[in-house]
This record gives C-alpha cells, structure tokens and sequence, in this order.
C-alpha cells in the first residue's frame, strides 16, 4: 500500500524497530542515554523517540496526560489518549525514519499501555488491545528491552514520585500491578522480550543490552 496524503506507508520496513519498557525509576533514561552514545561513536543511523510524546501533536497529548492538574481524568480517557498519541507518533516519527532503513529506539511504545492501564488501571489487555490494534498490526517493536526492576526499589533509587507526574501520583498498589503487567507480557512474548535485571549496575545493564541487541 503507498503512502496516501496523510496515511503511513505500509511497505516492508527496512529499518528495526527497538522499544525500552520498565517501571517509572527502573533506569531507562540512563540506558537510552549510553545506547544513543554508543551508537553514535559507531556512526549507527538511528533516532531516539519517546511516548507519549515525538511529535508536536504526541507532545501536546503527553503534557494532558501526564499533569499532575489532571487528577480527575478517567482511566479510559487515559487509554484513548495514549493511543491517539501512538497513531500521531507513528506518522510523524517512527515510519519516515524506519523507511529510511534507521534503528528507531523508543523510550516506551504500546506494551506500557497494556501495563499501565491494561493491567495497573484494570481496563484489560483486550481492550487496550482494541484500540492499539493500528499499532500491534503494523509496528510491532522487533526488540523490546525491558528492564526487570520493582516499583518498591525503583521508587526508592529516584527518591520517591515525581509530584508533577500523574502517573507516578496513582500509588504504589497501581505500580505493583503495572510490574506484573510487564512480567506477564515478557512471559507471553518470549521472541520479542529481552528481561534484564534492574539491580546491576548501569555498565553491567548496558553490556547486556548491547550484547542483546547485537544478538537480535
């Protein structure tokens, strides 16, 4: 299928697409961070992206989503949001750069959603499945990276919930689930999850990542 006016191409990709999960404090940034100097010292075309956000319409939708202001919106507004602002995030940022044969690295795509409001909100994978089936269909991650950290030991390393962060506000009986959200999905996805353990420290992480995604 071509590229219509404001459709994404359906052609083979010819880029990879890798994807970072874990809970909030599990040390993605400072992963994303030594995998983009890596890669860069390597002279590796790649972009970094993130969700919700990439894009100028994501990044309006990640600022509604993720204000502490916004207390009172319900789970499946929540739900619906994050989606929209992966359809966006998919036009805008992911299919150009994987058309162009690049590595797309995304600090989170949908398996956060089936954590956090599939499994953290209790919404369901079904219906996060639903209304992420544009993503799940057509751009599945090649990769996923999931740093296997709990919420208790991830919040007590970033000195507890951001206060700015809805997300991180919902308490700590809401990350526990989200955890096991993760954990079932990397069970489910054996081909696709690489599962390394949050404890190590970060050169011990990244050496395994590498050493994952070369493998991939």
């Amino acid at each position: 299928m071509e590229r219509g006016e404001k459709g994404i191409n359906y052609m083979e990709k010819t880029g990879k697409f890798i994807t970072f999960e874990g809970c909030d404090g599990c040390g993605k940034s400072t992963q994303l961070k030594m995998l983009s100097n890596y890669l860069t010292r390597e002279n590796i075309s790649h972009i970094f992206t993130r969700e919700p956000g990439g894009g100028k319409i994501s990044e309006a939708i990640r600022e509604i989503l993720l204000s502490g202001k916004n207390m009172e919106m319900t789970d499946e507004c929540e739900a619906l949001l994050y989606a929209a602002s992966r359809v966006q995030h998919l036009r805008d940022r992911v299919d150009p750069a994987l058309q162009e044969g690049k590595l797309v690295i995304c600090d989170r795509y949908v398996d956060s959603s089936l954590a956090y409001q599939g499994y953290g909100r209790g919404l369901g994978v079904e219906f996060i499945g639903k209304i992420n089936a544009y993503a799940l269909e057509k751009y599945l991650p090649d990769v996923t990276i999931f740093i296997d950290l709990t919420p208790e030991a991830a919040f007590k390393r970033k000195h507890g919930a951001d206060q700015n962060d809805r997300l991180e506000l919902a308490g700590m009986e809401f990350h526990k689930r989200v955890y096991e959200g993760f954990k079932a999905l990397a069970e489910a996805n054996p081909d696709r999850f690489v599962c390394i353990n949050g404890e190590q420290t970060p050169d011990e992480i990244f050496a395994q990542v590498l050493s994952a995604l070369k493998e991939k």
